[in-house]
């Protein structure tokens, strides 16, 4: 498998891939990022799960060459998380059934913790994918499911339901949605908006709460 992996991902496309996950040359130094042999063994992964090998993951679990959302579940960080079903739903273009192996690496460079030496913003090139900025808008997505830029009482607990299942009553998770829109709020609308989301957030480690072991 690695060396069909080697021979179908040209080296131009490698060095393509590392720009848009945030590992480059510059200037002779290293940034770090996802490394070339990184690369490399994910897209070996990515294969191994492109039964129709024609280069995408489709997100149908009826498509015939495959049941490529059960193997995304097989991550062991997606099948434990409770949003599980979201992030992988994060993968696929809006409108779209099939990712190919571009979108997503862009996707898992979300996940990718910040090194200490990466926290200096380079002012010179784009934000890299796994920024704290990145990351937070990454989050408030899985969020809001409607898309109108703010994570409304339902939306809330929609989530809550995930996270917590049946250990406490629809009453208990209402009070719990409740006042975390009462505390997160700050214009009256009665949903939590992304600065406001943001803010919430202010003292959570982010950058490292939201990564994935194996792109380390």
């Amino acid at each position: 498998m690695g060396s069909r992996a080697s021979t179908l991902l040209r080296d131009e496309e490698i060095e393509e891939i590392k720009k848009e996950t945030g590992c480059e040359y510059r200037w002779g130094r290293r940034k770090p990022g996802v490394s070339h042999s990184q690369i490399t063994r994910l897209y070996s992964r990515f294969t191994s799960l492109d039964k129709g090998e024609n280069g995408t993951l489709r997100q149908s679990n009826y498509y015939v060459s495959g049941k490529s959302r059960e193997d995304f579940q097989r991550i062991p960080e997606l099948a434990i998380n409770p949003l599980g079903d979201r992030i992988i739903n994060a993968f696929f273009p809006e409108g779209e059934d099939q990712v190919n192996f571009r979108g997503f690496m862009r996707t898992l460079a979300h996940f990718r913790p910040i090194e200490d030496n990466e926290k200096s913003k380079d002012q010179n090139g784009p934000e890299p994918l796994n920024s704290r900025s990145n990351k937070l808008h990454f989050a408030f997505r899985l969020y809001d499911l409607d898309k109108d830029d703010k994570i409304s009482r339902d939306e809330l607990l929609q989530v809550l339901r995930m996270m917590v299942g049946v250990n406490i009553s629809d009453e208990q998770l209402g009070s719990i949605a409740d006042r975390t829109i009462q505390e997160a709020d700050q214009d009256g609308d009665s949903a939590i908006s992304f600065a406001e989301f943001v803010k919430v957030l202010e003292k959570v480690d982010v950058e490292q709460k939201m990564s994935i072991r194996f792109l380390h």
